[in-house]
């Protein structure tokens, strides 16, 4: 029963393909990439110039097509970037839960190796969920570079801000990106919002603090909420984000 209550509070998806690729002006292809327990997933590739790959895990709700025009700025920067939907998002097959979600960026990370792309040569960005599903994927496993955007403690500390306090005895594990940061070794950005509204800044500090010392940035987005950083920083999000990407992609890197 609480399985079902945290998939239904944790989970959004919007079937379909509500942003036609073809409005992004510039090359987009679908992929298909299978699960180790046997889901089809859906995918956008869109190619960059540099011999580079980032993965792309968005946050909780809608689906990866309306992650297209932010795929595309990583695009513009010279990155390869696969832009992924998970289990029960857009085109994908199956029900998204946490273990599920897991597993999708998992396979997602074995399809850019298979492609030219290994995990040295891979980014990984996390917004929101999506960084607690990065941070998973790093715990014991190293890539290029990552990049959290508003990502949250763990959902134990989201439960007691939105006030489900009572779910907290069931949530132990779950969604615990602080213990996961415990244990990461890949260089990392992180970006969030001081005006974010839903997960708030001091649950990004929370996480920041958890990280190996100097191993990563923390940049603070002044009057930014959740779901418009990146439209409301501007390039105040993105300059950090290109300077890191120059960093981690140098040749002596």
């Amino acid at each position: 029963m609480f399985e079902w209550f945290f998939n239904r509070m944790t989970f959004y998806p919007q079937p379909g393909i509500q942003l036609d690729p073809a409005r992004i002006g510039r090359p987009v292809e679908e992929k298909r990439i299978t699960t180790a327990d046997g889901v089809e997933l859906h995918a956008f590739f869109l190619p960059g110039q540099g011999d580079h790959a980032l993965l792309f895990l968005h946050g909780n709700a809608g689906n990866a097509s309306h992650r297209l025009p932010a795929a595309a700025r990583f695009a513009e920067i010279g990155l390869n970037v696969l832009l992924l939907d998970y289990r029960g998002y857009g085109m994908s097959e199956g029900r998204p839960s946490e273990a599920g979600i897991y597993r999708d960026a998992r396979a997602a990370m074995d399809w850019l190796a298979e492609a030219g792309y290994p995990p040295e040569r891979t980014l990984v960005f996390g917004r929101s969920l999506g960084g607690a599903v990065a941070l998973d994927l790093l715990d014991g496993n190293r890539a290029g570079g990552l990049i959290l955007c508003a990502t949250f403690s763990s959902a134990l500390d989201m439960a007691r801000t939105v006030g489900f306090g009572w779910a907290v005895p069931f949530l132990r594990e779950r969604l615990d990106s602080e213990r996961h940061m415990q244990a990461l070794t890949t260089p990392f950005l992180q970006l969030h919002g001081d005006a974010d509204e839903i997960v708030p800044l001091e649950l990004g500090s929370k996480l920041h603090a958890a990280a190996p010392a100097d191993l990563g940035r923390f940049v603070t987005i002044a009057g930014a909420g959740h779901n418009d950083i990146i439209e409301y920083g501007g390039e105040a999000f993105w300059k950090p984000i290109e300077a890191f990407v120059r960093e981690v992609t140098a040749p002596d890197q």
